[in-house]
Parts: structure tokens; C-alpha cells; sequence
């Protein structure tokens, strides 16, 4: 009976150490950069592709959103190069790279879109259109 108790409490805390972990929120200064990261593309005039279909800046954001939040419900995403690599990256179904068309620039991975706009907002504290 005594073994039952003792594996009773090990099942009880490694779930209780889960929960702690499962849906935790990344610091503050991560969530103001993911959060930039996000209100940057609709600001930029730029086209997001995912799945072969090209998105305007807002239908992009609202996706990107759903994708961090569901991130975020899981304990997956603790800043914004989790965010980028997890969520703003490629596509969760079909595996292909989402795709960034901006005016007068070259098309290229939204990865790269995004890793830019990072090192933007960390070099002079606002992100780059």
C-alpha cells in the first residue's frame, strides 16, 4: 500500500512540474518583440505567402497570431526566435516556407523577413517597415 502513496506522489508532482511549464508566458521584453514582430507586417504593405496563396498584411497577422497562441497554450514559444522558427516560419501542415513580397524588394523567406525585423528592433528599439 505504502508503494501505491509514494508512486501516487511522483505521478501527482511530475504533473504538477508539467503544469508549471505548459502555457507559461515568455518575459515581457519577448512578448513586446513577438508582438512588434507581428504589427510589422500589415504596417509594411507587404504580401505573406503560405500554402501557395498570397495573404495581405492583416489576414498574415491574424494567422501568425493564432499560430503563437496555440504556441503559447503548449509552453513552445519563450521568445521571438522560437516565434520565427516555430510560428512565422513555415507551415505546420504542409511543411513549405511562408513567403514575404514587399514593394520594390525581392521576395524572400518570411524566416529572413522576420530575423531582420528583430535585429531592427534590437539595434534602434523599433522595427524597420
Amino acid at each position: 500500500m505504502n508503494r501505491w502513496r509514494t508512486y501516487g506522489a511522483i505521478v501527482a508532482l511530475g504533473a504538477l512540474a508539467w503544469t508549471g511549464t505548459a502555457g507559461a508566458e515568455p518575459p515581457a521584453q519577448a512578448q513586446r518583440e513577438i508582438r512588434s514582430l507581428m504589427d510589422a507586417l500589415p504596417a509594411s504593405g507587404c504580401r505573406f505567402q503560405r500554402n501557395g496563396k498570397w495573404y495581405d498584411g492583416g489576414a498574415a497577422r491574424d494567422h501568425l497570431q493564432r499560430k503563437y497562441d496555440y504556441l503559447l497554450r503548449r509552453g513552445l514559444v519563450d521568445g521571438p526566435e522560437q516565434f520565427i522558427e516555430r510560428a512565422a516560419s513555415r507551415s505546420s501542415v504542409s511543411g513549405k516556407a511562408y513567403r514575404v513580397a514587399c514593394p520594390g524588394q525581392p521576395e524572400r523567406t518570411a524566416a529572413e523577413w522576420f530575423g531582420e525585423r528583430l535585429q531592427g528592433l534590437r539595434r534602434h528599439g523599433t522595427v524597420s517597415p
